[in-house]
């Protein structure tokens, strides 16, 4: 075992504890009403090349404006502003997920991941999200799909990972930003590092995302 893979494995034994009420978190997302995984949908379309701690305020901006499921352009548009990058083009794939996804409608998101066999073949439904909702790349898709509780073998594949990856020799290079082909690759040499390593990857990615930031985070 070399030097980095002992130490990591000493990092995800210390943030345990974080670790385990984190997963939790997300899993209880799923059992709560159908706003709270709309507003995980919103997070992360609001994430990439961007603070997730930013993201996150400004998912409470616009709760507390009331603009979750629906809210206008201008109202979603000020709170994106200043706080994640690319806030014209988010403010757009914000209002286009409220149009597809709204309370108004007869399916709400819940209901929609459901049929879409979420709960028995979440990788069947990444693929979906990344096909139909505007904005939503592979990493945003896997991101979203862990913060609702469905984390089984995905990896979130952001700069922090990446770098980390590196170090711990499961990849050579970092490419910016993976494509989807690339992506499902790292992902896969992610899963079977940790297999081989007996580390859960939805352990690993917080731990990994906690040694950057020194806080455990969604």
């Amino acid at each position: 075992m070399n030097t980095e893979i002992r130490k990591i494995k000493q990092e995800i034994k210390k943030w345990k504890p974080e670790t385990k009420k984190a997963l939790a978190g997300f899993k209880s997302v799923w059992s709560k009403k159908n706003k709270n995984v709309f507003s995980e949908l919103l997070f992360c379309l609001c994430t990439a090349q961007s603070s997730a701690l930013k993201c996150d305020e400004t998912i409470q901006l616009i709760a507390k404006e009331n603009c979750v499921e629906n809210g206008s352009k201008t109202k979603i548009k000020k709170c994106l502003h200043r706080r994640v990058r690319f806030h014209n083009n988010k403010t757009e794939n914000i209002l286009l997920a409220q149009k597809q996804f709204s309370k108004n409608k007869k399916n709400k998101i819940k209901e929609i991941l459901i049929e879409q066999n979420v709960e028995k073949n979440h990788l069947q439904t990444r693929d979906w999200l990344v096909k139909n909702v505007k904005g939503l790349g592979l990493k945003e898709a896997s991101h979203f799909l862990r913060n609702i509780g469905f984390y089984e073998n995905i990896a979130i594949l952001d700069r922090h990972i990446l770098r980390n990856l590196l170090r711990l020799r499961v990849i050579r290079e970092i490419p910016a930003p993976p494509a989807d082909k690339k992506y499902l690759e790292i992902e896969k040499k992610t899963l079977r590092f940790c297999k081989q390593n007996k580390i859960k990857p939805e352990e690993l990615d917080l731990v990994l995302w906690a040694r950057e930031t020194g806080f455990v985070f969604k």
